[in-house]
């Protein structure tokens, strides 16, 4: 089940520790690469297709991505599935990260594409944050560094440190 944005945000400021960038004290590197096979695998299965699946991130606050081709999709687009190495969060959207609006998504994802998607999700314990609130300007407690201004919540969860 969603949470609601303020739920979002109280989840994101409790994750973010400034002594831990890439990944949370308690991270266990198997068990989260267990997971997300099986996300991955699923997400295949769901959508009968082969998924692009980007296991090699290094230096990175996520763990991996898995793409849904556009030809298996009844939104028009390709589906980009971003698990960060916190707290079981995962960003869904249409394309790539920041490809579209919160109102363009809204028309274009479709429930088709969305439901069996939120479904795998929720049967694996992931919570979806919605991409438009980590666009949002960063104002956390760790240093995200001045390499790009401004920083923004999806820098601190689900992107290379």
């Amino acid at each position: 089940m969603p949470l609601d944005d303020q739920h979002i945000w109280a989840l994101l400021k409790n994750l973010d520790d400034p002594d831990h960038m890439e990944f949370p004290q308690s991270y266990d590197h198997a068990t989260t690469r267990a997971r997300f096979d099986q996300l991955a695998d699923r997400l295949a299965q769901r959508f009968r297709c082969t998924c692009t699946v980007d296991r090699g991130v290094q230096d990175a606050n996520h763990h991996g991505t898995v793409v849904i081709p556009t030809s298996a999709t009844a939104s028009g687009d390709h589906i980009t599935i971003t698990v960060s190495n916190y707290g079981n969060l995962v960003a869904v959207t249409l394309g790539n990260p920041g490809s579209y609006d919160k109102e363009e998504e809204n028309v274009l994802f479709e429930t088709a594409d969305r439901r069996p998607i939120d479904d795998e999700l929720d049967a694996l314990g992931y919570t979806a944050v919605s991409e438009h609130l980590l666009w949002t300007r960063y104002d956390g407690v760790s240093n995200l560094g001045t390499c790009f201004e401004p920083r923004t919540w999806w820098d601190r969860f689900f992107d290379y440190t």
